[in-house]
């Protein structure tokens, strides 16, 4: 026993020893990774082995990252054959120097090959300095004043001044129509030079002119004064002030209050129905000097209208809206988006009966209008039902068309002048005869 416990110790103690003893021996002996390196490039070399590398041209860093994949195929793929390498008979300096024209010749041929690519991706993504051109200038004004709008801005002045009851004084028409088209211009320009950059994030206005950089905001601004004082001077001197002086205040309201509010209020679409409701009114007052009930029931007949017409159009443009921070009833309160297009177009029908009590019309007026205003309301009452993109769709383009039909019926039924000198007369006659009863 005590000889096995004097192992048992010597052994224990001599263990740390034992085991550095084979560290240095296993060291000496085992073959090292960079060893091992070596032999095999001495194998490849000495067995004269034919390597093949695919040399794959670095890509540019100014190149444009949306034309790497045609890049990548349309570059040349250039294959090097790997001469084999005698370390033993061939001297160092020798071999640094044909792997160094490899290099260049490599280098050469991947340039050649790259070059073209680069040269058209840096042509096509640098920044280009627009022109403009005197044949291009009519086309960008007419889209920065919004032509189709004041074409019809100015179609409704037209039956607001039709629909008076004075006799029709072609010049005064004229001027009238001039006059409300310039205020018009101005006003739609200067709402796009506010909106420039919330336009760019809309699909549905991203190509405008100051947002393209077709023309400076300078242009647009003097563009919009041009036509806004010249406008309203020829309203306020060429037709009456009363005139100019609404002109004015269209121009106010719809730059300065509903182009801002766009981004604040919903309240935004009841201020833009009240600037399309001023044009009618204008062509009233143009023509009478005067306003009373009749142009005040022309201006409700569009402030109602354009209801059923923004909403439905707007249904559609929700997501450009919301991209561009707009604050839109069918963006923010959907419900109430559809709620007052419905409520409007069944507020068409009562409009158009009290045009026979004003005595604007005759009685024909609310019966022939009914279909149409009554077509109206039943593609409201589906939209706000359904609330999809068709039924919007469908109560916009009804909207187009049933404005000039709802003002072309109305200039049918117009009651003539005659009737009304006559209704005049009798009157006057029983005035008289009244008197001389009374009269003793």
């Amino acid at each position: 026993g005590l000889f096995v416990w004097h192992l048992k110790n010597t052994g224990i103690r001599q263990v740390p020893c034992q085991f550095v003893h084979l560290c240095c021996v296993a060291n000496d002996r085992l073959v090292t990774f960079q060893y091992f390196n070596f032999l095999k490039r001495m194998y490849v070399t000495q067995y004269n082995k034919d390597l093949s590398q695919r040399a794959k041209p670095k890509s540019d860093s100014v190149a444009s990252p949306f034309r790497e994949l045609q890049q990548l195929d349309q570059e040349k793929k250039v294959i090097h054959k790997i001469r084999p390498i005698s370390p033993v008979h061939q001297p160092l300096s020798e071999t640094l120097s044909r792997n160094e024209l490899r290099e260049v010749k490599s280098a050469a041929e991947t340039e050649g090959s790259v070059t073209p690519v680069r040269a058209e991706s840096k042509e096509d993504r640098q920044w280009k300095e627009m022109k403009l051109r005197l044949d291009d200038l009519p086309g960008i004004l007419a889209r920065l004043s919004k032509i189709k709008l004041t074409a019809l801005v100015v179609s409704t002045a037209s039956a607001g001044f039709a629909m008076a009851p004075v006799p029709f004084d072609l010049t005064c028409f004229l001027l009238a129509s001039l006059g409300t088209g310039l205020a018009s211009c101005a006003a739609n320009s200067i709402n796009q030079f506010f909106e420039v950059p919330f336009d760019s994030n809309m699909n549905r206005t991203k190509n405008r002119p100051l947002v393209r950089g077709q023309i400076s905001p300078l242009l647009a601004v003097c563009f919009a004064a041009s036509c806004g004082v010249p406008g309203i001077a020829l309203l306020t001197l060429g037709v009456n002030p009363l005139t100019g002086g609404l002109g004015a205040f269209n121009i106010f309201l719809y730059t300065c209050c509903y182009t801002p509010m766009k981004r604040m209020s919903i309240a935004n679409t009841w201020v833009g129905a009240v600037v399309g409701a001023i044009p009618p009114v204008m062509g009233w007052t143009a023509a009478t000097g005067t306003l009373d009930a009749g142009a005040l029931l022309l201006g409700g007949i569009l402030y109602s209208w354009q209801f059923p017409h923004f909403n439905a159009l707007s249904w559609g443009l929700r997501e450009d809206y919301s991209r561009g921070g707009y604050c839109m009833m069918s963006v923010t309160h959907p419900g109430l988006c559809r709620r007052v297009a419905l409520r409007h177009c069944l507020a068409l029908i009562g409009l158009s009966t009290l045009a026979p009590v004003l005595d604007m019309t005759t009685w024909t007026f609310p019966v022939v209008s009914l279909p149409i205003n009554l077509y109206i309301s039943y593609l409201a009452f589906r939209f706000y039902r359904d609330a999809d993109r068709s039924s919007s769709r469908k109560l916009f383009f009804c909207s187009l068309w049933h404005l000039p039909m709802l003002l072309l019926v109305m200039f049918t039924c117009k009651k003539s002048l005659l009737d009304k000198e006559d209704k005049g007369d009798l009157l006057g006659g029983d005035h008289g005869r009244a008197m001389e009863i009374r009269l003793p």
